[in-house]
Order: C-alpha cells, then sequence, then structure tokens
C-alpha cells in the first residue's frame, strides 16, 4: 500500500477518534512521532461523546455511559484520568437488578454489603468474588491482554477457568439456591450480547462483576463520558498531534505516505477503503467476521427520579432490566437467533444517581437500550417503556421528552456499530481470541503499515483504549523500530519518555 511518504503527511495517521484510536494516537505521539488523527463526524470521541438532546443544560451519553473499564484497564491506570482532572464518580450500588414482588438483587460496591443482602447465596457469592477481588490486577490484565503472551499472574487463568466453566455452562442455573444472586450475575453477562449462557458471556459476567466490587466500582465520569475523550485528546495535541474532524477516508490510498496506518474501523469500514488493495484471502476472512445482536436505545428527559417499586434500586447508577436468569437466558438466545421478543433484556443507566449535577430542577437524563438482532427495524420506545415500567409504574407520567435510535440509526451515527451491534463484533468463543482475522498478531494486515485498532480486535469491546495499545505496540515495533514503549503517565506524576 505505501509509496513514498509525501512532504505533509504524519509518521502515522489514524482513522477514526473512538477510544480506541485515541489511545492509539496517545500511545504514538508520545513515542515522539508525528500523529494525525483522521475523524467523519464533526466531533470526536466515537462512543464517548456527550451531548445535549432536549435543552442545552442537561446532556446525555450518546453511547457508553458507565466506565468500569477506564478505572482498571491497563491503558487507563497507567494514563491516570484522575490526575488529568476526570473524576470518576461510583454510585454505592454499582449495579441493580429488579425482581418481581418488589424485591431486587443489588451488586453494593462494598462486598459485605452484597453477601448480605443476598442472604442464603451471600456465602456463595463471596467464594465466587473474592479471589477473583484479591487478584483483580492480575484478572483484569489477562482478560485485556488479548491473550497471546504469558500471564503476569499465573493465578489469574486458574481462578477463572474453573469459574467460567460452571457459570458458562447449563450448570449456571445450579449455581446458587435462590433468584437474586442468579439474576445479578446474569445481568452482567448480558453485556456481552449474545446467547446465553457461553463461557464468553461468563469471562464478561467474571471481569465486570468483580469489578462492581472495588472501590472504583462502575463509575460514570462527572459531566458524561466526553470527558474522556477531552483528557486523551488533550494529551495527543500537547505532545503534537493534530485532529481533522469532518474528514472521512473512504480511500485507504489517501493516506498512502503515511509510515503507519491505524484503523479504528470495523472489518467492514476496512473493506470498504481498502477492498482493491486486500489480498483476496484475506478479504474473504474478513467478509466472514460475525456481528453480533443490536442496541435499540432510547434517551428520556424525565421530570423526577425514576419510581422503581423497590426504592433501593434507585440508588445503582446502572439498572439491568431481563427478569430471573431463566427468563433472561430465553430472550438473549432468542434475540441472537433473530427474533424480536416482547420482553428483551434492557440496560438502563440514570446518570444523576452519582452525578447529581447532571441533573436540574425538573429535568434529568436517564437512558436505556433493549437487546434486539442485528439490523431489526423495531421501534425500541414502546419495547424499553414497557420493560421499565414493569418494575417502575408511572414512570412514563415522568416522560418529558424522549429520542429513539435503532440500528440503523446507530450505524448510520458509527458505522463501527455494523447493524446495530455497539460492541463492533459478536463475542463468540471463536471472535473472542481470533478477531477479526485467526493469526499470531490479530492487528497488524497484510498491507504494509496498516493495522486495526477497533473494537473488533482483541480484546473486544469496552472503553478500555487496549485495542488502540495493543495495535499501537505492533506497530511501533514493526515499522519504527521502537520496543520500549513510551510512559503514559501525566508529566506532573512521572517522567514522560
Amino acid at each position: 500500500m505505501r509509496a513514498e511518504r509525501g512532504r505533509d503527511m504524519a509518521d502515522a495517521v489514524i482513522v477514526g477518534t473512538g477510544p480506541n484510536g485515541l489511545a492509539a494516537a496517545v500511545v504514538m505521539a508520545r513515542a515522539g512521532l508525528e500523529v494525525e488523527l483522521r475523524e467523519r463526524a464533526d466531533e470526536i470521541g466515537g462512543g464517548l461523546r456527550t451531548v445535549p438532546l432536549f435543552d442545552d443544560d442537561v446532556v446525555h451519553d450518546i453511547c457508553s455511559a458507565v466506565h468500569p473499564m477506564a478505572a482498571a484497564s491497563p491503558f487507563f491506570r497507567e494514563f491516570d484520568l484522575a490526575a488529568r482532572g476526570v473524576e470518576l464518580l461510583s454510585p454505592e450500588i454499582s449495579y441493580a437488578h429488579p425482581l418481581d414482588g418488589g424485591r431486587s438483587a443489588l451488586a453494593h460496591r462494598d462486598l459485605d454489603a452484597a453477601c448480605e443482602a443476598l442472604g442464603p447465596d451471600g456465602p456463595r457469592w463471596r467464594r465466587l468474588m473474592e479471589p477473583l477481588l484479591r487478584h483483580g490486577d492480575g484478572v483484569v490484565d489477562f482478560l485485556m491482554a488479548g491473550q497471546r503472551s504469558l500471564p503476569a499472574d499465573p493465578v489469574a487463568p486458574l481462578l477463572l477457568a474453573g469459574r467460567i466453566l460452571r457459570h458458562g455452562t447449563p450448570l449456571a442455573a445450579r449455581s446458587f439456591t435462590g433468584d437474586r444472586a442468579p439474576a445479578l450475575l446474569t445481568g452482567v453477562a448480558a453485556h456481552a450480547v449474545g446467547r446465553l449462557p457461553t463461557p464468553e458471556s461468563a469471562a464478561v459476567a467474571l471481569l465486570l462483576g468483580h469489578l462492581a466490587h472495588t472501590s472504583a466500582g462502575w463509575p460514570l465520569p462527572r459531566g458524561g463520558s466526553a470527558r474522556i475523550a477531552e483528557a486523551m485528546a488533550a494529551d495527543i495535541t500537547a505532545h503534537g498531534g493534530v485532529f481533522r474532524t469532518g474528514s472521512p477516508v473512504t480511500d485507504l490510498r489517501e493516506v498512502r505516505g503515511a509510515r503507519a496506518v491505524l484503523l479504528d474501523t470495523a472489518p467492514k469500514g476496512f473493506l470498504a477503503m481498502a477492498r482493491p488493495l486486500l489480498p483476496p484471502r484475506y478479504a474473504r476472512a474478513l467478509e466472514r467476521f460475525r456481528y453480533g445482536p443490536a442496541a435499540a436505545k432510547v434517551d428520556f428527559l424525565v421530570s423526577e427520579p425514576i419510581p422503581w417499586t423497590d426504592p433501593e434500586v434507585g440508588r445503582a447508577g446502572t439498572v439491568h432490566l431481563g427478569g430471573t436468569q431463566a427468563e433472561m437466558f430465553r430472550q438473549e438466545t432468542l434475540t441472537a437467533r433473530g427474533t424480536v421478543t416482547p420482553d428483551p433484556f434492557v440496560l438502563l443507566v440514570d446518570p444523576a444517581v452519582a452525578d447529581p449535577g447532571r441533573a436540574r430542577p425538573g429535568r434529568r437524563p436517564v437512558w436505556a437500550y433493549a437487546h434486539v438482532p442485528n439490523g431489526s427495524d423495531v421501534d425500541p420506545v414502546a419495547l424499553v417503556r414497557s420493560r421499565i415500567e414493569r418494575w417502575a409504574p408511572g414512570f412514563g407520567d415522568t416522560v418529558l421528552a424522549e429520542r429513539a435510535i435503532g440500528p440503523a440509526e446507530y450505524e448510520e451515527y458509527n458505522p463501527n456499530y455494523v447493524g446495530g451491534d455497539i460492541g463492533a463484533g459478536a463475542v463468540t468463543l471463536a471472535q473472542a481470541l481470533l478477531r477479526p482475522v485467526p493469526q499470531v498478531d490479530p492487528h497488524r494486515t497484510p498491507l504494509r503499515g496498516v493495522y486495526l485498532c477497533s473494537a473488533s480486535t482483541p480484546p473486544g469491546p469496552g472503553v478500555h483504549g487496549m485495542s488502540g495499545y495493543l495495535a499501537a505496540r505492533s506497530a511501533l515495533r514493526r515499522e519504527f523500530g521502537i520496543r520500549d514503549l513510551p510512559s503514559l503517565a501525566p508529566a506532573d506524576s512521572r517522567a514522560e519518555t
């Protein structure tokens, strides 16, 4: 793909400014390279955009809002958002799962409180989570490293293996005695957005589930998700990086002069801009890449806090609306098979619970999305409203305004969300390890100097920056001979290299 480097072309061009594109740019710019970022939209951030929808002083997160990995991933641990002025606010209850009869399951950040609330299943929950908490960094690092290197903490994969076998198979239905604990864990497993139960969904549940009981919990950035993107952009700019918004790359040859091109794009987008340049075998492999079920989202402006039947649910920033474990197994499996159900799994976020500054008198933001089949044209408003009303009767009376984003609109908003798949690829066992194609270095492509760094590459979806970090590491080594990675720490906390 590469020709002689153009005089006006940067050393490295990053296409796409979602969290992974930004992370790649942070690493490349700190390594001393000239970095240019190209973004088709008029503002950066991808899934990290926060905008006013219904009035000027109440903002909504358009995609992601809650960020346990922004506190836990290796990239962000070193980047240190807090030192850069990003305040991560954590509710006392990381997430809640209402059940019928005015009951609920509550994932308190404090493990003792969580276990006490689970009654007879409390000791089982402790045995499940406490060892993972003791080896928390090792668990996160193992799952975030793309499984291409030996674990720094050899105990972590052993702890995960047994738990995945139990909770990622039909044994999951016999792991607890009551209905609170299985609902609590299965609601987190549903973040994998696919058939349940599976080993890959169990890995997601164990990763996010144990983080719910850490000091950081499941935090929200004060002021919205865009604060994370802004902090990363400020660091990139401080190290000489240049942003070009409203500047789509439709043909990869437009950036042929760069020594390295890192694409924060899904395989579909890569094929669209590079199909004539790719070896046929690799192109066919990208065409076989599978996308998962979609999100169908509704943003609400409401007049008061949600009237949950169990008021304790209102202390959680995130709420899973799925019913019992058996209901979620059925719903998610039908959705993965392409069937629209009247009672889909719904994930709801009430940002003002953790960040009261997001609310104004008589107005507060709430958003929720339902899992629906990929490419579905279902109107999510009735689906989402009915699910909320099941556990919060009268919610509809508090709604001042609402806006729906279906799967097609999500893909139009961000082409990486193919068919509305906000995970940029199905989280199947094969694709968890071999996304987007089976090869030793999944970020490197057959085109010289061209790398993929989106969530369609390991370690997969989430605001963790690791796909960008791993792709940048590969590009620095192969294209520039740089093997020692630069420090990511702020200048006032650690010397930059």
